[in-house]
C-alpha cells in the first residue's frame, strides 16, 4: 500500500461541495490506493456528528456487510450522517435491525417480491413505462428525470403497495424531500422540513391507508403489512409506516437514479448506444453497466460493536463504519478499466449490496425496470442525445441527475 499523503489523511469525504458534481471519484481512487479504510474526524456542516471510517473496496465491504455482530445496522443507523431520521423511525425499518428481528420482518417483505409475483407484474410495468413514453411522444425536448423516469417508478411501486395513481406526485415528493435533504431544489427548508412536515404527512398518509386495509383487506403490499404476524403479534403502526415509507422510497429513488446515469451514458458513449441499437439483447448489459458505475444509494453505514480491525485498522466499538458503493464498484481490483462504461462487461457489483442479510429485497423488480426502460425509451428515440446541463442532487446518500434535458430526435 501506498504511503497516504498529508492532504488525504486531512480529507473529509462528506463535505458537500465535493459531491456538487457526483461522486469524489478520484478522491475514492487515491483512497483506495493509498488508505482504504479511512478515518474523517468530523464533518463540518454537522458539528454534531461523530467522525467515520470510510471503507472504500469491495473485498472490505464484502467483509463488513456480511458480519452483522461486528457491524451492526440497528446500533447507530444506516446513514453516515443520522441528524435526518430518529434513530428510533430508522430500527423501525428492516434496514436499520439485525437478526433475529431482521430476518423475521425482513421475510414478510420478501413475501412481496417474489420471482412469480415480478414476473406477474412484468406486462403492467412494460405497460407503465408504453403509457408514459406515449406522453412525450411528440415533443422535441423533455427531462429524463422528471417526465420519464419519475412517473414510471412512481407507478410501478404505487401499484405494489395500493397508492392510488392520483398521490403518485404526492409521494414522490415527499420521497425526493426526505431522501434529498441537502439539496436546496428537492428540500430548501432542509432537515426542519422533514421533521416538521415531511415525517408528520407521511405518518397521517400512510395511517389512513392502514385504517382502510384493516377494515377492507386487499392484495397489495400495505394490506400484508397491516394483517401479518410476527411470532403470533402483528406489526406495529410504528413498523409499518416506516416499512412502508422503506418500499416507496427504494422504488421511487433505485430505478430512477440508475436509469437516468445510465441513459446519459449511453448519449456520450455512442459507440456502446450503437452497439445496443444494434442488437437490443445487449440491454442487461447495459442495466448491469450502469448499476455498477453508478448504484442508487452512495453509502450505507454500520456501528461497531467491539474493538476490531479492517484493513489494517483499529476500530473501536461504537464507531461508525461507511461502505461506499460509489468506490467499491469502480475497485480496479474487480474491474478492469472501471471509469469505462461497458455495456458488453456484464459485471458484478454491490450496487444491491455486498452480500449478507441486507441484500436489496427489490433487486429483480429494479431489474425488470430498468430493462422496460432502456428497451423502450432506445427503441422510441434512437437519436435521443443531450438538450442541456445535468444537475446532480447535492447528496451524500442518494448518487442521482435531479435534471437530464434531453433532445428526443436529432435537431434538423
Amino acid at each position: 500500500m501506498a504511503a497516504v499523503s498529508s492532504d488525504l489523511k486531512h480529507a473529509r469525504v462528506t463535505e458537500r461541495e465535493v459531491w456538487r458534481d457526483g461522486p469524489p471519484h478520484e478522491l475514492f481512487k487515491r483512497m483506495r490506493a493509498e488508505c482504504p479504510v479511512h478515518w474523517t474526524d468530523k464533518v463540518t456542516e454537522y458539528p454534531q456528528e461523530k467522525g467515520y471510517w470510510s471503507v472504500t473496496t469491495a473485498e472490505d465491504i464484502h467483509t463488513v456487510s456480511r458480519d452483522w455482530r461486528t457491524y451492526s445496522s440497528e446500533r447507530g443507523g444506516v446513514t453516515v450522517l443520522g441528524v435526518v431520521f430518529p434513530l428510533e423511525l430508522v430500527r423501525a425499518m428492516f434496514i436499520g435491525m439485525d437478526p433475529p428481528k431482521h430476518d423475521r420482518i425482513k421475510a414478510l417483505f420478501q413475501a412481496g417480491f417474489t420471482p412469480k409475483r415480478i414476473a406477474d407484474h412484468e406486462p403492467a410495468i412494460r405497460g407503465i413505462v408504453a403509457d408514459v413514453l406515449d406522453r412525450i411522444d411528440g415533443h422535441e425536448t423533455c427531462d429524463l428525470v422528471t417526465d420519464v423516469a419519475q412517473p414510471v417508478v412512481s407507478r410501478v411501486i404505487g401499484s405494489f403497495m395500493g397508492i392510488p395513481p392520483e398521490d403518485d406526485a404526492v409521494w414522490a415528493n415527499l420521497m425526493n424531500s426526505t431522501l434529498g435533504a441537502g439539496d436546496p431544489d428537492l428540500n430548501p427548508e432542509g432537515i426542519e422540513g422533514i421533521l416538521e412536515r415531511d415525517i408528520p404527512e407521511i405518518f397521517e398518509r400512510v395511517r389512513a391507508m392502514i385504517a382502510q386495509r384493516r377494515e377492507r383487506p386487499t392484495d397489495d403490499l400495505t394490506s400484508v403489512l397491516v394483517h401479518a404476524e410476527v411470532d403470533g403479534q402483528k406489526l406495529s403502526e410504528e413498523e409499518i409506516v416506516m416499512g412502508f415509507f422503506l418500499l416507496v422510497a427504494a422504488g421511487n429513488d433505485s430505478t430512477k437514479a440508475t436509469y437516468c446515469s445510465g441513459m446519459r451514458a449511453l448519449m456520450e458513449h455512442p459507440d456502446q448506444r450503437r452497439l445496443v441499437l444494434d442488437d437490443p439483447s445487449l440491454v442487461p448489459g447495459v442495466v448491469e453497466e450502469s448499476l455498477r458505475m453508478y448504484p442508487a444509494f452512495a453509502h450505507f453505514r454500520r456501528t461497531a460493536t467491539c474493538d476490531t480491525e479492517l484493513g489494517g485498522q483499529r476500530i473501536r466499538e461504537g464507531e461508525k463504519v461507511v461502505m461506499w458503493y460509489v468506490s467499491s464498484n469502480r475497485d480496479e481490483t474487480r474491474h478492469q478499466d472501471p471509469d469505462r462504461f461497458d455495456v458488453t462487461r456484464n459485471p458484478e457489483h454491490q450496487a444491491f449490496g455486498a452480500g449478507g442479510r441486507h441484500f436489496c429485497l427489490g433487486a429483480a423488480l429494479a431489474r425488470l425496470e430498468l430493462r422496460a426502460l432502456f428497451e423502450q425509451t432506445l427503441a422510441r428515440f434512437p437519436a435521443i442525445e443531450p438538450a442541456g446541463t445535468p444537475a446532480f442532487v447535492e447528496s451524500v446518500f442518494i448518487n442521482q441527475l435531479k435534471t437530464l434535458p434531453v433532445r428526443l430526435r436529432p435537431s434538423s
